[in-house]
């Protein structure tokens, strides 16, 4: 015989139980957007696809997160040496355990961060290599910059491409015909580097006199992490 008022005690328990095992999911991977991965956090797991040559998926146990790689920006599908530098991205991290700093959380919902691949920065990595811009509109530093006059000045990876075929991602989002880099100016002086300038009024008094490859996002502004204000 049930004692009187166990109907009770048995909601009073269920309640106990529902709280508990909120609190444990809480305390579980968390989806994308919430604060557990948004920006500031770091998410270690595996890598277990590359979609393009700036975004990977990584897998957390059971959540798999979209991650677009800060700061640089890789050929788009349609544009020469996007397959190069998809199979570069995986060649570098597909199947290996990866550190993920978010920095950011994009218009399309993927986590945007810094990636550690076996103490390699696959960001600068890639830029280092040849098969993507440094984003000069989003650079945290100006050694990404400093990774991308290397890989220019020694020709590799896509900038050994024609010059009317070395068009950046965000001016072929827009639909902007493929500018050729120009020839350095004579007049502006020996510098052609953003690494060179030593302030933003010299970085700024090149690009007035015609030096247009320091602006690679064509805004006006040169050397951004030199002009940031």
């Amino acid at each position: 015989m049930r004692p009187r008022g166990w109907p009770a005690a048995l909601a009073v328990a269920a309640l106990l139980a529902g709280a508990a095992w909120w609190a444990a999911a809480g305390s579980g991977p968390a989806r994308d957007g919430s604060p557990a991965d948004g920006p500031g956090a770091t998410l270690e797991g595996v890598v277990v696809r590359v979609v393009d040559g700036d975004t990977l998926t990584l897998r957390v146990g059971p959540v798999s997160h979209r991650v677009r790689l800060a700061q640089i920006d890789a050929p788009e599908r349609a544009q020469p040496w996007s397959r190069r530098a998809r199979r570069a991205l995986d060649e570098i991290a597909a199947g290996r355990r990866a550190r993920v700093e978010v920095v950011d959380i994009d218009d399309y919902g993927r986590l945007v961060g810094e990636v550690f691949v076996d103490g390699v920065h696959v960001n600068r990595e890639m830029v280092r290599r040849g098969h993507a811009w440094a984003y000069t509109r989003y650079a945290r530093s100006t050694a990404i910059l400093e990774d991308q006059d290397e890989a220019r000045e020694a020709g590799r990876g896509l900038w050994s491409l024609p010059p009317s075929e070395r068009q950046p991602p965000w001016e072929w989002r827009h639909g902007g015909a493929p500018r050729a880099a120009p020839p350095a100016p004579a007049a502006c002086g020996p510098k052609r580097f953003c690494r060179e300038m030593e302030s933003c009024a010299e970085a700024r008094r090149y690009l007035a006199c015609g030096l247009s490859t320091i602006d690679g996002d064509g805004d006006g502004t040169p050397c951004e992490t030199l002009c940031r204000e």
